[in-house]
């Protein structure tokens, strides 16, 4: 187990001068399950692939447990890396692809058969170990490439996208398994993913990423409660935050016909730069639908999604003239029909955004 630091770590392609990955800074504690995350295009992937050694770090350094291994080839950073599309070799059986990087570095027979044995009833593979890939299902597959990589024993295992090949049941599944194999093996654990609902259920600390720069980096609760900026508050959640950009008075924001108090504070800090402007952003399940006559904004509903216990109403609210989307989580029982005019308002004090710099603001 390990340590692993990205400091100012940076990669560029070649015939390009935007870097794919620029001046990241990150520290991962040994033991941690950190879950790199963030829209197609991001960096995320090319910062994994830097610290497995299969892209060039062209500014900055990695280390693990302290040792600079940006210039080491992957064989000698004493990592585990769990594919996409697994990886598998179709010609050996479970036994042998796991075995295979064993029997590389000339490890004693005795030895591989427990490592892989081992590893085997870890993820109840016991009786496919004398099958080949092609008689697997998917996530028996994906368990295969996991013991691969355990069997291994290394400092640190690298994760790009596991579950994205699985279904959906199986992907939830599978996702709780890793979380708890990586609990009970204790290795850093470094893991890729597009999808911010995996990354909020496994890691116990999660790393946004736009456009290769780190946008936040902290626990799911603390992104989800205190995003530090716009993209992150509207990247971390499902359905995803209401966040709009409205007018900024002395008191707080104008959201159509309601008033959002602010104190002096705030309004002042949302105001600077901002042209009269202020982003407000309340999650679905912050806003409750009220009464004609309770003060609410009225939104026409354009589709219900019933999900058993809740649903989502999603539909269009009138803000200063312009039509604006707004999506409310609902008691699952008692739900509205399309075309319904309905009443919402906020309960809770929302997050409030300078809508110049997109940075966080106190209410």
């Amino acid at each position: 187990m390990a340590t692993v630091t990205y400091d100012a770590a940076s990669r560029i392609y070649p015939g390009t001068t935007k870097p794919a990955v620029d001046s990241l800074n990150l520290e991962i504690e040994d033991g941690e399950f950190l879950v790199l995350v963030g829209p197609s295009g991001c960096g995320k992937s090319t910062s994994l692939r830097m610290l497995a050694g299969l892209e060039d770090v062209d500014r900055g350094a990695i280390l693990i447990d302290g040792k600079d291994v940006s210039n080491l080839p992957p064989k000698a950073r004493d990592i585990a890396m769990v594919f996409q599309n697994y990886a598998l070799y179709p010609h050996m059986t479970v036994f042998d692809n796991m075995a295979f990087a064993l029997k590389l570095r000339k490890t004693p027979k005795p030895e591989i058969e427990r490592r892989v044995k081992e590893a085997a009833a870890l993820l109840n593979l016991q009786e496919y170990l004398d099958r080949k890939p092609k008689a697997l299902s998917g996530g028996q597959r994906q368990r295969v490439a996991m013991g691969r990589a355990i069997v291994r024993e290394p400092q640190v295992f690298l994760m790009d996208e596991p579950l994205s090949n699985l279904d959906a049941k199986l992907r939830v599944q599978t996702r709780s398994q890793i979380a708890a194999l990586q609990a009970r093996l204790g290795t850093t654990t470094v893991y890729v993913t597009h999808d911010q609902t995996e990354a909020m259920t496994m890691g116990h600390r999660v790393a946004v990423l736009k456009d290769g720069l780190l946008q936040q980096v902290d626990t799911p609760r603390v992104l989800y409660d205190k995003p530090k900026n716009v993209f992150v508050a509207g990247f971390i959640g499902s359905p995803a935050m209401n966040i709009k950009t409205v007018k900024l008075g002395d008191a707080g924001a104008h959201l159509g016909g309601l008033q959002v108090p602010l104190t002096r504070e705030a309004v002042a800090a949302a105001g600077e730069g901002a042209d009269g402007k202020v982003t407000v952003g309340f999650r679905p399940e912050d806003v409750q639908l009220v009464g004609q006559g309770d003060g609410g904004l009225s939104m026409t509903v354009d589709l219900v999604e019933e999900l058993g216990s809740d649903a989502y109403v999603y539909g269009r609210a009138d803000l200063d003239g312009t039509e604006e989307q707004f999506v409310i989580r609902t008691e699952g029982r008692n739900t509205p029909n399309m075309g319904d005019t309905v009443y919402l308002k906020p309960q809770s004090t929302p997050h409030i955004f300078n809508a110049s710099t997109g940075e966080r603001v106190e209410a």
